[in-house]
């Protein structure tokens, strides 16, 4: 599995922006990389963030969801845990302080998976 350099860099700028609110988004790309970020309509708050999955497009490869908490714990809650078995592959958490090191990802059970960075 591996994960663009970019979108990394992305996902941490955008968790900054939405500070002190949680951000959610889809993964995207092919096969087992990670390429693109995926914006669907979604409610932002301190606590959680909702995504409105039934406006996703038909046809969008989607590998997973990225989601920030704004505290410094990258850990997946019990929601978070839901969410990974329900949809999609890769699911990331990016946490606060939003700094290179400040980022996990997890498979559909949320056991962490350390994806190559490219």
């Amino acid at each position: 599995m591996k994960i663009k350099r970019e979108v990394i860099k992305a996902l941490l700028e955008i968790a900054k922006n939405y500070h002190p609110s949680e951000f959610i988004a889809l993964l995207g790309g092919k096969r087992d990389e990670i390429s693109e970020i995926i914006f669907l309509p979604f409610i932002s708050g301190n606590l959680s963030a909702l995504i409105n999955l039934d406006v996703l497009p038909i046809g969008i490869s989607v590998l997973g969801t990225v989601h920030s908490h704004p505290s410094p714990s990258c850990e997946p809650s019990e929601e978070d845990l839901e969410l990974f078995s329900r949809f999609g592959k890769y699911h990331i958490i990016v946490c606060y302080p939003y700094r290179e090191n400040c980022w996990k990802c997890y498979d559909r059970k949320g056991a962490e998976v350390k994806p190559e960075v490219v």
